[in-house]
């Protein structure tokens, strides 16, 4: 096993339908607004930005992030990474029981120095970390949904009412 490669997948579902989940996921410059863990997004240029993340332990994750894919009509965002990660990571949205099915996916190896040294010991802990901090990201995408959501309706009841 190499111990500085990770791969992981969440699965979030969301009241919300598809397009507006991938609306919200496509604008990654407001990640920040709503996901307290990416800390800094800086847009390079059309299809590359940088990001900061920390989570619980202590340290900060510079990634730069390129996207390989967006696809509205088959609702998919990819992105190959850079930094202190490289790999990827791709989120694939579906119709579910009314609402969205997210899924995330990420196959990185990790390139930060002091993760490389704490590789074996510290490898349950930045498990969790990254668990914590999409469980923080989901429940951050649901709120921003639900705001969008009751503005939605408020301009509607305006404009109709």
């Amino acid at each position: 096993m190499d111990w500085c490669r990770y791969r992981f997948r969440s699965v979030w579902d969301l009241t919300a339908p598809p397009d507006a989940v991938y609306a919200v996921l496509e604008r990654v410059e407001e990640y920040p607004g709503w996901w307290r863990q990416v800390r800094e997004v800086t847009s390079v240029d059309e299809r590359t930005a940088t990001t900061r993340l920390r989570s619980l332990v202590p340290y900060d994750l510079c990634v730069t992030a390129r996207e390989s894919r967006r696809d509205p009509a088959g609702l998919v965002l990819e992105a190959a990474l850079s930094g202190d990660l490289e790999g990827w990571a791709r989120w694939t949205l579906f119709g579910h029981r009314g609402g969205t099915r997210a899924v995330y996916e990420q196959a990185v190896e990790v390139r930060k120095p002091l993760m490389r040294r704490l590789a074996v010991p510290g490898r349950p802990v930045f498990r969790a970390n990254h668990a914590l901090m999409m469980s923080s990201g989901r429940r951050g995408l649901r709120r921003r949904l639900d705001e969008g959501s009751r503005t939605g309706r408020a301009v509607e009841e305006r404009r109709f009412g």
